[in-house]
């Protein structure tokens, strides 16, 4: 026996009508001097063979080496926020812009100015002088389901108040290099020029900001990716009212919980965020948090996933008081931290020696650090990759990497590192903490030989 269910797919009809005209399309135009060097058009070729002809100079800027003041625009979406003329849109759609044109549905064009923008969100708002205009509702994306309907509508490839719709295919998505936003996944067709429009759910209510796709031929391939509005909201108060983001901070490097690490470090499980650098004078260091350390807590919200941390650390106020608890030496422990106020901007620095000496058990040549690294290091002791061969390699260990550690353990010397090396039973994974171009990282070595 067959069964057979009959669907009742949404109609987006009214959305569209009720909520085109919250969208807005957006031009950004950035000046930009052409120095010269350029391909001649075959107008002006035919202009430099009538000046050659009768021997007449080329007017300025028709020579090929001639600079030529020309325009770019790009083009993106945006939505108005609020009826006196607050528009939300992307940082990546006018972060360069030197001038931004707003256009509204019923065609009318606006200069907008930019209020602020925050490049670790691609949340950007902007003001134009205009009054009692349509703005959208907000939803609440906690509320969201996967498999939930959901219409973006925005201007791809210049395509004003073009509707798309599809499904959530996933929420709170981490991506690379996008620490601070727990990503709406959709299969919404999102194309170039959608790029700061809404997202919206069945009931008219905007739900994300469409930001990213994942594309391998910069169309639409069935990946697209929204900022959570309450993401946004937050980043655009704030930038409302001073301009800039301020976000809460620890001061730590962090990296996920391999399976390999987990071994080594004696964990159940591959949550928490592993601590593979904290600087001393930061507020994880003053709180007592080490290299080495996984937070499994912070402020009694558990840490599934590393990239969890950094959201939960941003969006506190600086000078909170917070409980974080940790895994250490095969034991939980809990420590107070007095959360700090994210830098703008955190300098890094390196620094490569190397000598020669003989290939230990792992592949590894090493060389006991001289006083120059240990300036770089704040004093501490390591060891200078001066080659890695074999399983070394094979762990992605470098020429240059300077050894701070293994298994937690601070490292004293080449004699006493091999010494415990030699003794690691052949099959254990070990973890080594090593210093890489300015930053710390936890690498697991599985002993073969």
């Amino acid at each position: 026996m067959s069964f057979s269910y009959a669907v009742s797919l949404p109609d987006f009809t009214v959305l569209a009508d009720q909520q085109g005209n919250t969208v807005v399309n957006i031009s950004s135009i950035k000046n930009a001097v052409n120095k010269g060097n350029r391909q001649l058009s075959p107008q002006e070729e035919h202009m430099k063979e009538f000046f050659n002809r009768f021997g007449i100079p080329m007017p300025p800027g028709m020579g090929p080496n001639d600079q030529q003041q020309k325009q770019m625009s790009a083009t993106g979406s945006g939505f108005i926020l609020e009826s006196d003329g607050y528009i939300i849109t992307n940082a990546h759609v006018v972060g360069e812009a030197d001038s931004i044109i707003v256009k509204l549905a019923d065609k009318r064009e606006f200069q907008a100015k930019l209020l602020g923008i925050d490049k670790r969100t691609d949340v950007a708002l902007l003001k134009i002088n205009a009054k009692d205009l349509q703005a959208v509702k907000i939803g609440n994306p906690k509320n969201i389901k996967v498999g939930e309907w959901v219409a973006a509508i925005g201007s791809p490839f210049g395509l004003e108040n073009t509707m798309t719709v599809g499904v959530i295919s996933a929420k709170g998505r981490a991506l690379p290099q996008e620490n601070f936003v727990p990503f709406i996944q959709t299969d919404v067709a999102i194309n170039p020029g959608n790029s700061g429009g809404p997202l919206f759910n069945t009931n008219g209510e905007v739900i994300g900001i469409n930001s990213q796709i994942y594309s391998r031929t910069g169309g639409y391939m069935g990946l697209s990716f929204a900022i959570p509005i309450d993401v946004a909201m937050d980043v655009a108060d704030q930038l409302k009212m001073n301009g800039r983001v301020v976000r809460g901070w620890l001061g730590i490097a962090i990296q996920v919980v391999t399976d390999e690490l987990k071994e080594a470090l004696g964990l159940k499980d591959n949550s928490g965020a592993l601590v593979a650098a904290v600087n001393k004078n930061t507020p994880a260091g003053k709180a007592g948090i080490e290299a080495g350390d996984v937070i499994l807590k912070f402020n009694n919200k558990v840490i599934a996933l590393s990239s969890d941390l950094p959201k939960y650390v941003g969006m506190t106020k600086p000078n909170k008081v917070v409980p974080v608890q940790i895994w250490r030496n095969g034991k939980t422990k809990i420590l107070r931290v007095k959360i700090g106020e994210m830098p703008i901007d955190k300098m890094q620095a390196s620094n490569k020696k190397t000598i020669k000496e003989s290939v230990n058990r792992i592949g590894l040549v090493l060389k006991e650090s001289g006083a120059k690294d240990k300036k770089m290091l704040d004093g501490r002791n390591g060891l200078v990759v001066m080659k890695a061969t074999g399983q070394a390699v094979s762990s992605q260990i470098r020429t240059g990497d300077i050894i701070l550690a293994l298994n937690n353990t601070p490292v004293t010397s080449v004699r006493a590192f091999n010494r415990e090396i030699n003794k690691t039973p052949k099959g254990k994974t070990i973890a080594l903490l090593i210093f890489r171009n300015g930053d710390t990282l936890f690498v697991p070595v599985k002993v073969i030989n």
